[in-house]
């Protein structure tokens, strides 16, 4: 800035006032500091406006992997929200790795990050507890909120904020259309044990086989990834080995994909001899063939409900936990049965 009165020919005070804007400079000596900022290609220090509370902080959204479809629609969401709001927003990936996870919250409190997100399934142990409980405290010191997006909140009275989806009601929803049409044994393929997301959805299969009197068969009831290979697997396995089934609830989009590649390798018709439903409404599902019952959860909303709902508790008083509804979607690849 020095560098800056200099070239201009005025104080650095009038450099200060010229580029905030909200002082009284004469237009000549305005233009004077503008032509040397110019000049000098000078690039205003943010963290020292930041520690001044001069410039507002960034949204950081941190999560396990950005390449995937649904995570990547809630970065879409968080960059459109924070965009409208005049924010920059960071991602950043961790891998799967809490030690990664660790270090990016504690940039962000370096960065004075408004609010940092973080979205994404996890096991919620007592590790996961506490070090949620000390993102949350390290955070809120600093200024900045923590948001968890799609994760459950550690412990009541932290400063936390939860934006989440109702997991439990999409799996009843999708359960209990393919009951409603006359499937008595649908083979669950769902996700991996005590991870939060895969267990709410879980319990949605089995609320809805209990609501339709239906059968609770374990052979039926699969763990697995949120993978391709692993709907392709656990279906692939479940024909050789003669599993009795009419429908497929896929907990995930790309699960259904697998399901969709090994009913096929086995010269099954979809939805002409086995049904499946999937779950998340990706891009892809409208343009299978068939296209592909599922139930649609609203991920850029997620993404800018957590940050309207992060900068807002700046100004206003809000609630610090929202879960959005989820719809299904019908599409061509369920079946309804003779009865």
């Amino acid at each position: 800035m020095r560098d800056v009165a200099v070239k201009a020919g005025v104080s650095v005070a009038t450099v200060s006032r010229a580029l905030a804007g909200n002082y009284p400079v004469s237009d000549e000596a305005r233009a004077r500091v503008m032509a040397a900022v110019e000049s000098l290609h000078y690039v205003i220090n943010v963290h020292a406006k930041a520690l001044s509370g001069g410039v507002a902080g960034p949204v950081a959204l941190v999560m396990k992997d950005i390449t995937g479809p649904s995570l990547a629609h809630v970065a879409a969401g968080v960059e459109q929200e924070a965009a409208d709001r005049g924010r920059l927003s960071l991602v950043c990936a961790t891998h799967d790795d809490s030690a990664r996870e660790d270090d990016l919250v504690q940039l962000m409190r370096e960065q004075h990050a408004a609010a940092v997100l973080l979205v994404g399934g996890v096991v919620p142990d007592e590790a996961y507890v506490r070090r949620m409980a000390g993102y949350a405290k390290a955070l809120d010191a600093a200024g900045s909120r923590l948001v968890l997006v799609g994760r459950p909140a550690p412990k009541d009275g932290l400063p936390v904020t939860v934006v989440d989806y109702d997991n439990r009601g999409g799996a009843f929803q999708a359960t209990s259309h393919l009951l409603a049409y006359g499937h008595r044994r649908v083979l669950f393929l769902g996700g991996e044990s005590g991870l939060s997301s895969s267990d709410e959805r879980r319990a949605g299969y089995r609320d809805a086989l209990r609501a339709h009197g239906a059968e609770h068969v374990e052979e039926l009831d699969t763990t697995g990834t949120y993978t391709r290979a692993s709907g392709f697997v656990r279906t692939r396995d479940a024909l050789r080995t003669g599993l009795e089934f009419t429908a497929v609830f896929a907990a995930s989009d790309m699960v259904a994909l697998g399901a969709l590649a090994a009913l096929r390798e086995a010269g099954l018709d979809v939805p002409g001899d086995i049904s499946v439903v999937g779950f998340d409404d990706v891009p892809f599902a409208s343009d299978l063939t068939p296209s592909l019952t599922t139930v649609r959860v609203p991920y850029e909303e997620l993404g800018r409900t957590a940050v309207r709902m992060a900068l807002a508790r700046a100004d206003t008083l809000t609630d610090d936990d929202v879960v959005l509804g989820t719809q299904l979607v019908i599409r061509q690849s369920v079946k309804r049965l003779d009865w």
